[in-house]
C-alpha cells in the first residue's frame, strides 16, 4: 500500500534537484544556473491539470519540450494521480452518507468532516445504545453479501484513450476469472441476479413469496420445523414464505438470486457462463487491458472504479432478549436503512478499493524514473516538478485516505452485530 511516507520520499528525491513547491518558480530561480534561468522564468506557468479531461488535452512533450516517450509516461501518471483521488473522494462521500445517516437515526446527528468521523460517531452510537439495551440480549444479522463490479467496455474506452499505443476499438479487457458477470441473452450457467422477482428454478437466496422451503432469516409464514406460524422468526426449517433471508427452494416468486440448477434464461444479471456472448460485460475483480503503460492502467483502473456499481446486500437483523423493545426496533430500523452501503465498501469494495490505492505506487514510480531522465536540464525539470508536486501529493493522501475508509466500514460492520459481551452473531452468512 502506498503510505505518506512515501510522498514524503518522493518529495525528499526532487528537493535537491528543485526546490519548487508551486507553479511559482521565483523561488527555485536562485537554485537554477544562470545560464538557463531565463528559460525557467519563460516556462513559468503549469498548463491546466485540475481535470482528467484537460489533462488529455495537454501535449506534454511540446508543452515541456521534453521526449515524446518521457511526455506521454508523465502525462498518464499525473491522470492516475487525478483518479486516484478522485475515487478515494467519491468513496469518502458514499461512506459519509451511509455512516452519518445510521449515525442520525441512532440519535447521534451532525455535521461529520469526513467518511470516518462519520463511522466513529456511528460506531459509538451502536455502544450507547447496545449498552441500554440489557446483558442478555442477541444480535443476529444475516448478509447476503454484495455483488460490486466495474464496466469492461469503460476499461476499453478509458485504455485506448490513455495509451496511444492501443487502437480505439481494438481493446480487449480480461476479467479476473470467475468474475464476470453481465446480460445473458441465451442461456445462462451460474447465478441470476433478478433484477425483479421470478420463478427460481435452483436455490433462492433473498425473499420467496410461496412453496418455500429451507433457511429463514427474516418472518417465516406458514410453518416452522412442522409447527404454524404468521410472519415470526424461524430458527429452523421455514415452509410456506420467507420475507428475508431465505436459502432454498421457491415454488412462487423469488426476489433476489437464483443458483440455477441447469442453464435457463436470466432476467436479470447473469454471473457465470453464458451460451452467448454477454452484452454490457462487467469484472468484480482485477480487470487487465493488453499492453496498456502501469500509469494508464492506474488511471484507468481508478476511474473506472470509481463507477462501480452494486447490487445492495440483503441484510435480515433480529433482536433476541433486549430489555427495551422500542429501543431494539429503532437500532434494528438504522441498521437495515444504513448498514447495506456500509457494506457495499467492507466487502463488495474492499479488495478492489486497496487495490486502486496500492496503485498510487506505480505513478510514484514512473515519476521517480521520468525526474531522473530530466536532470540534464534543471529548467525543465524544475518546472515539470512544481507542475506535478500537488496532483501528486493529493493522491498520495488519496490511497490513505482509501485504506482508513475501507477499515474503518469493516470495523462498523462488525459493531453492527456485536452482542451483548461483544460478540457477534449470525454466523458464516454475516461474514
Amino acid at each position: 500500500m502506498v503510505r505518506l511516507q512515501t510522498a514524503t520520499l518522493l518529495l525528499a528525491t526532487l528537493a535537491p534537484a528543485f526546490a519548487v513547491a508551486s507553479c511559482d518558480l521565483s523561488a527555485a530561480t536562485s537554485a537554477v544556473p544562470k545560464d538557463v534561468s531565463g528559460v525557467a522564468n519563460a516556462a513559468a506557468s503549469c498548463p491546466d491539470i485540475s481535470s482528467v479531461q484537460a489533462i488529455a488535452k495537454v501535449d506534454w512533450a511540446a508543452e515541456f519540450g521534453i521526449d515524446a516517450s518521457v511526455g506521454a509516461k508523465l502525462k498518464s501518471g499525473v491522470m492516475a494521480a487525478v483518479s486516484l483521488d478522485g475515487f478515494a473522494k467519491k468513496l469518502d462521500a458514499d461512506l459519509l452518507a451511509a455512516c452519518g445517516g445510521l449515525a442520525g437515526d441512532l440519535g447521534a446527528g451532525g455535521d461529520f468532516a469526513n467518511g470516518k468521523a462519520a463511522c466513529d460517531a456511528a460506531a459509538k452510537a451502536m455502544v450507547d445504545i447496545k449498552g441500554k439495551l440489557g446483558g442478555g440480549f442477541k444480535i443476529s444479522l444475516d448478509v447476503a453479501p454484495p455483488h460490486c463490479a466495474a464496466s469492461m467496455d469503460a476499461m476499453a474506452d478509458c485504455a485506448a484513450e490513455c495509451d496511444a499505443s492501443l487502437e480505439p476499438g481494438s481493446v480487449k479487457v480480461e476479467c479476473e476469472p470467475g468474475k464476470l458477470s453481465g446480460t445473458c441473452e441465451a442461456e445462462c450457467s451460474g447465478t441470476c441476479e433478478m433484477s425483479a422477482g421470478a420463478s427460481c428454478e435452483g436455490t433462492c437466496s433473498g425473499s420467496c413469496s410461496a412453496k418455500f422451503k429451507g433457511t429463514c432469516a427474516g418472518e417465516c409464514t406458514g410453518k416452522c420445523d412442522g409447527k404454524k406460524v404468521d410472519g415470526v422468526a424461524c430458527e429452523g426449517k421455514c415452509k410456506g414464505s420467507c420475507s428475508a433471508g431465505a436459502e432454498g427452494k421457491c415454488g412462487g416468486t423469488c426476489s433476489g438470486s437464483c443458483e440455477m440448477s441447469a442453464a435457463a434464461t436470466c432476467e436479470g444479471t447473469c454471473r457465470g457462463d453464458c451460451s452467448v456472448e454477454m452484452k454490457a460485460p462487467k469484472c468484480e475483480g482485477e480487470m487487465t487491458p493488453p499492453k496498456a503503460s502501469a500509469e494508464c492502467e492506474a488511471h484507468c483502473d481508478a476511474q473506472v472504479q470509481a463507477e462501480v456499481e452494486c447490487t445492495p446486500p440483503r441484510i435480515a437483523v433480529r433482536i433476541d432478549g433486549a430489555a427495551d423493545a422500542k429501543l431494539a426496533a429503532q437500532y434494528k430500523a438504522a441498521l437495515e436503512a444504513n448498514l447495506p452501503a456500509i457494506i457495499n465498501i467492507a466487502v463488495g469494495m474492499k479488495d478492489q478499493a486497496l487495490s486502486v490505492a496500492a496503485d498510487a505506487k506505480a505513478v510514484v514510480d514512473g515519476v521517480q524514473a521520468t525526474v531522473g531522465q530530466l536532470k540534464a536540464s534543471p529548467a525543465i525539470g524544475a518546472r515539470v516538478t512544481a507542475c506535478v508536486a500537488a496532483p501528486f501529493k493529493a493522491a498520495f493522501d488519496a490511497a490513505a485516505s482509501v485504506k482508513a475508509n475501507v477499515n474503518v466500514s469493516v470495523e462498523v460492520k462488525a459493531s453492527a452485530s456485536a452482542s451483548a459481551g461483544g460478540s457477534a452473531g449470525g454466523g458464516a452468512s454475516a461474514g
